[in-house]
């Protein structure tokens, strides 16, 4: 059975090609449900206006369709709330130089 781990864990090799910080540690990530084989998720971006949202959201359904016994996945680019910030990671806030 596939498992919520498994999603999150896949999704931390999908990055925003503008921003060296995969999409997890960047607080994009809003929900991952898991049901038998289907996975859906609601993401972000870092704005509504992103040119790469369409490639982001692809790659994350590619990758999440790697995972074995994976076979439908959902991924949903969602506004509300508005992404800010203070969604990312204390990691990548290292990454990044926000501290």
């Amino acid at each position: 059975m596939v498992t919520k781990e498994q999603v999150y864990e896949a999704l931390q090799d999908c990055y925003d090609p503008e921003i060296p910080v995969n999409i997890v540690d960047l607080g994009l990530v809003y929900d991952v449900e898991v049901a038998d084989d289907t996975v859906e998720v609601k993401m972000t971006l870092t704005a509504p206006g992103c040119g790469m949202g369409g490639m982001i959201a692809a790659n994350a359904e590619s990758l999440i369709k790697e995972i074995p016994g994976v076979k439908e996945v959902s991924v949903d680019l969602v506004w509300e709330p508005p992404w800010d910030p203070s969604r990312i990671s204390e990691e990548a806030r290292q990454k990044l130089g926000i501290g």
